[in-house]
C-alpha cells in the first residue's frame, strides 16, 4: 500500500518494516530502525505504491511520537497527492527529559511513527513546522549580522545608541555583495 524513505538514512523500505496494529494502522519503533537518535530523523517521504488500493475519500496520515508524548500529525498523501516530503517534528529530547514526569514516561518509552487510513476530509491542514523553525532560524541569524554590523558603528548618546543614518543601507549593500561573491554565504545563515 505504501513506501517510506527516511532521505539519507534509509534504503526504500514497504510497509512490511512497520508493525500492523490493524487494518488501518501501522506503527514503526524508531528504536529499532535509528536507536535512541531518533530526534536526528527530520524528514521522511511517503509514497503510495499503488493508487487503487486507497479509496479516492481516504487519505494516509503520518504522526511522529517521542517517547511520553502524544502523537503529532505531520501530514498525509492520497490518490492526489501520492507522494510526499513531511518533516518530522520531534520534541527537543532535552525539554522532554526536563520534567519528573517526562522521565518517567521516558523510560523503556520508544519514538514511534505512525501511519493511518483516515478520511481526507477530516484531516487537519499541514503545517510544516520544520520549515517553520528553519524561517525562524534564519531570521535570528540575519537580524544577528544586522546587529553585530550596527555594533561596530555605534555611538553612546545618554541611554541612546547612535548610529549612523545610512547604516542599515550599507548593510544591505555589504550583504548581498557576500552573497554575490559566495553562493553558500546564505546557505550558513539556514543552517
Amino acid at each position: 500500500m505504501f513506501g517510506v524513505v527516511f532521505p539519507d538514512r534509509s534504503f526504500p523500505m514497504d510497509i512490511s518494516a512497520f508493525s500492523q496494529i490493524d487494518p488501518l494502522h501501522w506503527l514503526l519503533d524508531m528504536n529499532t530502525f535509528v536507536g535512541a537518535a531518533y530526534y536526528e530523523v527530520r524528514e521522511m517521504c511517503i509514497f503510495l505504491l499503488n493508487a487503487t488500493l486507497l479509496p479516492p475519500d481516504k487519505a494516509l496520515a503520518v504522526y511522529v511520537q517521542a517517547p511520553g508524548q502524544p502523537f503529532l500529525f505531520c501530514g498525509a498523501v492520497h490518490n492526489a497527492r501520492p507522494s510526499a516530503v513531511l518533516s518530522l517534528p520531534w520534541p527537543d529530547p532535552a525539554d522532554i527529559a526536563d520534567s519528573a514526569a517526562g522521565a518517567i514516561q521516558i523510560a523503556g518509552a520508544a519514538a514511534k511513527i505512525g501511519v493511518s487510513v483516515e478520511d481526507l476530509a477530516a484531516l487537519p491542514p499541514v503545517v510544516d513546522a520544520g520549515a517553520e523553525k528553519r524561517i525562524e532560524r534564519l531570521a535570528l541569524r540575519v537580524g544577528e549580522n544586522l546587529f553585530n554590523f550596527m555594533q561596530s558603528f555605534c555611538g553612546v548618546d545618554g541611554s541612546r545608541l547612535v548610529v549612523p543614518m545610512d547604516i542599515l543601507d550599507r548593510w544591505f549593500k555589504k550583504f548581498q555583495e557576500k552573497a554575490k561573491r559566495d553562493p553558500t554565504y546564505l546557505k550558513g545563515f539556514a543552517l
